[in-house]
């Protein structure tokens, strides 16, 4: 049987047989369909796309935000606990390796400007541990982060590299033999944030969502006109085909990621927000001997010297970002909405990549910028080579900050929500606030408190093979390596 035509019955939790309405299948769109559903709320699902969860190349968990110097505490204990939940609920789709975070020399930054967060957020932990035992899924609290002096590198670097590291020390001995030490500030940082595969996400939200009769997917599916009615929304849209069709709903979701300003305007409704253009390359090292954790060398955003990011996944293969206008950011790629409409217009050979049209040339020369600027810090990584094509798309940032990293939901009209996350993490947030608003407007029942778990009991049964299996299926389609839909640690 084909994986993906499976059905079981649906868990109707639910005294109300309400429609709802989700305009966008990225990781927002599927997890709200997947948490309604799982209660047993009929949900219409529209996706233009032909698969879920194809957008922004989410490769990183942010179980603390420690990527981003510049955001608050808050923001960062938000989206600890928001990847805690992720964990819980997606249980098949980390990457469970450390991330290392390194300052070089000529940053203005200082290491132990770091501590009072980190802190911050191992005690946050231990605390949400304490609490509730199945929040352990990052590790032992008093293992969240490790600092390393130079002498610890120093001393690391005369080890052999592990075949299957397991200890924090054993992680840091790749990278501390293949750094120039004399390149950093001290300490430097190990933290137990750990990676996130784009396709195993879209595959477990597909493998589950099939399994839901309360659930029906349109992909391939337009949604060309919306209408507010006295009791929800009347939605119009168009099939592969071209065939016209109509649907009422009670209540109606804007999921439409970076594109969720042409549903506002659909639904005229104003918005302000931004959306910003990245893109993160494919490398092949063949040489690289070892497995290694995920490093962050900190740099300021949008110059030459800009952050650099080595993720790796199995069979050699690593991501990178690199925060200058030459790699992973662009010209003109943070624009910005106005009075006329609530999407932001990105010029047109930005749509162009957005439709899969990039060039050959543009590629290798972008991936080729990436791999010199790892290089800088990681001598060998010269010898990668171009590993496919990029991870690219466009990501929305609701209101006027370009930092804000944290975000979950806002509402227009009584019955008109719109998910507006930025980090895949957030996206269950956003799911149990539309929950408890249809709660509120008295559309449904009051959900009982469950553990996550026994909210998601359809995607609880997923098994890891099933998923690895339709992820490494979803990855070939899409074009990429299938080694990047292979899991680490599990």
């Amino acid at each position: 049987m084909n994986l993906i035509e499976s059905k079981t019955t649906s868990f109707p939790l639910s005294n109300s047989p309400i429609t709802v309405g989700i305009i966008g299948g990225g990781i927002a769109g599927s997890t709200i369909a997947l948490r309604l559903a799982e209660q047993g709320i009929n949900v219409q699902l529209f996706e233009e796309g032909k698969s879920l969860v194809n957008g922004p190349p989410i490769c990183h968990l942010h179980a603390g935000g420690n990527l981003y110097r510049e955001i608050s505490d808050q923001q960062c204990v938000t989206l600890l606990k928001q990847s805690i939940d992720t964990l819980r609920v997606y249980q098949h789709t980390s990457n469970i390796r450390p991330t290392v975070i390194a300052i070089p020399c000529n940053d203005a930054g200082d290491p132990n400007d770091l501590l009072p967060r980190l802190t911050l957020l191992q005690q946050t932990y231990q605390a949400l541990v304490e609490n509730d035992p199945k929040n352990k899924v990052l590790g032992e609290p008093n293992d969240y982060f490790k600092l390393y002096q130079r002498n610890d590198m120093e001393h690391l670097a005369l080890q052999d590299n592990p075949r299957h590291p397991l200890t924090p020390d054993q992680w840091m001995i790749p990278v501390a033999k293949s750094i120039n030490l004399d390149q950093f500030k001290y300490p430097l940082v190990m933290v137990q944030e750990y990676g996130l595969s784009v396709f195993r996400i879209a595959a477990t939200l597909t493998l589950a969502l099939q399994k839901l009769t309360a659930c029906h997917v349109h992909t391939n599916t337009k949604v060309t006109s919306l209408v507010e009615q006295n009791t929800g929304w009347k939605i119009s849209y168009q099939d592969l085909t071209g065939d016209q069709h109509q649907l009422n709903v009670d209540y109606l979701v804007n999921a439409g990621g970076y594109r969720t300003g042409t549903i506002d305007d659909l639904a005229h409704i104003p918005r302000q927000r931004m959306v910003e253009f990245k893109a993160a390359y494919i490398t092949h090292w063949a040489q690289c001997d070892a497995q290694w954790p995920e490093v962050i060398f900190h740099g300021e955003r949008g110059t030459p010297n800009g952050m650099a990011q080595l993720t790796p996944y199995p069979d050699g293969f690593f991501q990178l970002h690199g925060m200058t206008q030459d790699i992973t950011l662009f010209k003109n790629g943070l624009v910005s909405s106005n009075a006329n409409s609530a999407q932001p217009q990105l010029d047109a050979s930005f749509k162009a990549k957005l439709q899969q049209h990039w060039t050959q040339p543009e590629i290798e020369q972008r991936t080729q910028r990436a791999i010199n600027h790892m290089a800088q810090f990681v001598e060998k990584f010269e010898q990668a080579t171009v590993g496919g094509k990029p991870l690219f798309g466009a990501q929305q940032i609701p209101g006027s900050d370009p930092t804000l990293r944290a975000a979950d939901v806002s509402y227009s009209h009584q019955r008109y929500a719109r998910s507006e996350i930025v980090k895949a993490s957030s996206a269950l947030s956003v799911a149990d606030a539309i929950l408890d608003q249809l709660a509120v407007l008295d559309l449904i029942s009051k959900p009982i408190p469950q553990t996550r778990e026994d909210e998601f009991p359809v995607a609880q049964q997923l098994s890891l093979n099933d998923i690895v299996s339709y992820a490494e299926q979803l990855a070939a389609e899409r074009g990429f390596p299938t080694s990047l839909a292979r899991p680490i640690g599990h």
